[in-house]
């Protein structure tokens, strides 16, 4: 009998979907179901297709599931080079796809702190919010916010997420990695630091650390408080300068217990020392803040910058300028205290007096610099209070010997226990919009605003007793 002839090819499992085995010359071809080719991609980490229009009409490729999430490669940000960027499978807003921790910097205060400028803030994919569609801002103590994993981009500008703004320009700039910074201010209608530590700004702010844990868990990374701001000093209208400091301590002490029981290492706090406002001028929260710029051991803590450099509105509220300069002297006191390097604004530490001159010591990271910037007039914004009439400063001089030493001329001796003034308790009202109270020491630290004018580490207000000395 003459042998069968072995076709070259043909089907060898047929099913009613379709062929299932099939063979050829070169071997046999196995066809898999969509179940079977998911799993194999799962359990070998292969990308999976993606639809494009999961991610909308952008200019991206590479487009991959991994995970939870999807990541791509996009040019969707004017001005700036194409990188990748990720989005949730679920839904949701496209971030940056960063490396390094999931950074925050968050605060806690008063109706000053919940302003905002328009607009999202620079790298609007890096600088984020706790996914609960109430922005930066928080319920500003009308409701308690949940925690949540999910994060969103932000519409609005407030002072944290401006200085997240700072700091990521700072690391662009220098060629540096550029992580996620979450922003999220929470504010109520407190009337003293006492009923803030504990009020329903402080559950949300809670509620907000919780929610950071939640994100960086999602996205695999380790969450990171750099820094946290405490903004409550003129709506306090119950404490005196002693309270407040130590309202100040136990509320930070209360955070760091907080964030130690998240496993969150204890953060940066900032304030910006206050200085009163165009008509109040000895408000005790000046007074607090300039003892806590040199006395607030344990806590890694920072006056940031002194109120005078600032200009307000009529409400006492920061303008638009000012919210930028504010948030970014906080970015480079972040900056300084993250890498463990110092930063602290010039303090006046003491007050000699002998004959017609008294001889001021400071503290600072530099040589004292001189410089009437807000007009604080012949004096630098220093000042003598005393029983009678006090003499009159008709000098300000850096001393020849000492380059944070100052040397004021009077116009005659001190005869009485007497008190020096820094940026406190001047004349009001204003005649600007800066506060009443200024000055015009600094040191010799100088940084570029993109509100304008330079940036400086201008002294922090103070009042010192005079004590008779040889000069």
């Amino acid at each position: 009998m003459p042998r069968s002839v072995v076709p070259a090819d043909g089907v060898l499992i047929r099913a009613e979907n379709g062929d299932v085995v099939t063979f050829d010359e070169t071997g046999l071809t196995l066809r898999l179901s969509d179940r079977v080719l998911a799993d194999l991609r799962q359990r070998l980490a292969l990308p999976e297709a993606v639809p494009a229009h999961l991610i909308g009409d952008i200019d991206a490729w590479n487009l991959r599931k991994e995970g939870d999430w999807l990541r791509f490669t996009a040019r969707i940000e004017a001005g700036r080079p194409p990188r990748d960027y990720c989005k949730p499978v679920t839904g949701g807003d496209i971030i940056a796809d960063a490396i390094g921790p999931l950074q925050a910097i968050f605060s806690i205060g008063g109706a000053r702190r919940a302003g905002f400028n328009d607009g999202p803030p620079g790298f609007a994919y890096h600088i984020l919010a706790p996914g609960d569609h109430l922005g930066a801002v928080g319920h500003e103590g009308t409701d308690e916010a949940q925690p949540t994993g999910a994060l969103q981009r932000l519409a609005h500008s407030p002072r944290d997420a401006l200085s997240a703004g700072a700091l990521l320009q700072m690391r662009y700039e220098a060629m540096q990695s550029l992580p996620l910074i979450v922003a999220r201010t929470e504010t109520d209608g407190a009337m003293s630091l006492d009923a803030l530590n504990g009020g329903q700004a402080y559950v949300n702010f809670l509620s907000a650390l919780d929610s950071l844990v939640l994100a960086a868990s999602a996205l695999g990374k380790r969450p990171q408080v750099l820094a946290v701001g405490i903004d409550l000093s003129l709506e306090d209208t119950q404490s005196d300068a002693a309270s407040r400091i130590a309202a100040l301590r136990r509320l930070m002490q209360q955070i760091e217990a907080d964030m130690a029981a998240r496993q969150l290492y204890r953060p940066i706090f900032l304030i910006t020392a206050e200085a009163g406002t165009q008509s109040e001028t000895h408000h005790p929260a000046i007074l607090a803040h300039s003892e806590l710029g040199w006395s607030h051991t344990p806590h890694r803590f920072a006056a940031s910058a002194p109120g005078y450099m600032f200009e307000q509105t009529r409400f006492a509220r920061p303008t638009n300028g000012a919210r930028i300069r504010m948030a970014e002297m906080d970015a480079h006191a972040i900056a300084a205290l993250s890498t463990r390097k110092d930063w602290f604004c010039p303090q006046i530490l003491l007050a000699e007096h002998d004959g017609k001159r008294l001889r001021v010591t400071c503290r600072a990271m530099s040589g004292l610099v001189l410089e009437d910037r807000f007009n604080a007039g012949p004096a630098c914004g220093f000042a003598l209070l005393c029983d009678g009439k006090a003499p009159t400063i008709t000098d300000v001089a850096i001393a020849p010997d000492d380059p944070q030493s100052l040397i004021l001329t009077l116009s005659a001796s001190l005869k009485t226990s007497a008190y020096l003034t820094y940026a406190y308790g001047a004349k009001g009202p204003s005649p600007d919009a800066f506060p009443a109270n200024r000055g015009a020491l600094r040191d010799g630290w100088s940084a570029a605003s993109r509100a304008g004018d330079s940036l400086h580490r201008w002294a922090l207000p103070a009042l010192v007793p005079c004590h008779p000395g040889a000069l």
